[in-house]
Order: structure tokens, then C-alpha cells, then sequence
């Protein structure tokens, strides 16, 4: 699976790396210098932090999928336990 960003998020980063050069290494990068590095890092280093959301998710799924017994479970053949406090 390839990661891709929409048309939007594409021009922020790519205006976010121009104004990063400019701001911390004193150097002006051009616009497809910038598109060529954000392309190098969402190939390179993208599916890094994608693998790691992933895993996030499914522990965090896990964990609900444990608890859903506690949170959705109802108590078996209740109907005279419940009528006897009545009594």
C-alpha cells in the first residue's frame, strides 16, 4: 500500500519544508527541491510511522474488544433473584 497525500496537504508540506529550510538552515530550498523531499520522506519514512499507527490501533482495539464483555454483559436468569427482593 502506497501512502499518498491529498492535493492540500501536499501544498502545506511542501510550504512547511520551504519555510523550515529558510528558518533553520538559512538557505532557501525551491518548490520542487521541497516536493522532492517530502516525496523522499513519505516513501521512506512514511510507511515507519504508518506501521506504527497501525499498531496503535490494534492495541487499542484489543484492549476494547477485551473490555466489551465487562461493558455489554448482562446478568443470566436474573428473574427471581430480582422478584425475591420484592418478597
Amino acid at each position: 500500500m502506497s501512502i499518498e497525500l491529498n492535493k492540500d496537504a501536499r501544498k502545506q508540506a511542501v510550504l512547511s519544508i520551504e519555510r523550515y529550510f529558510l528558518d533553520n538552515m538559512d538557505e532557501k530550498i525551491g518548490n520542487i527541491q521541497a516536493a522532492a523531499l517530502l516525496n523522499f520522506f513519505v516513501e521512506e519514512i512514511g510507511p515507519c510511522i504508518y506501521n506504527q499507527a497501525v499498531l496503535e490501533v490494534q492495541e487499542r482495539l484489543q484492549t476494547r474488544i477485551m473490555e466489551l464483555d465487562i461493558e455489554v454483559h448482562e446478568d443470566e436468569f436474573g428473574y427471581w433473584k430480582k422478584h425475591e427482593k420484592r418478597r
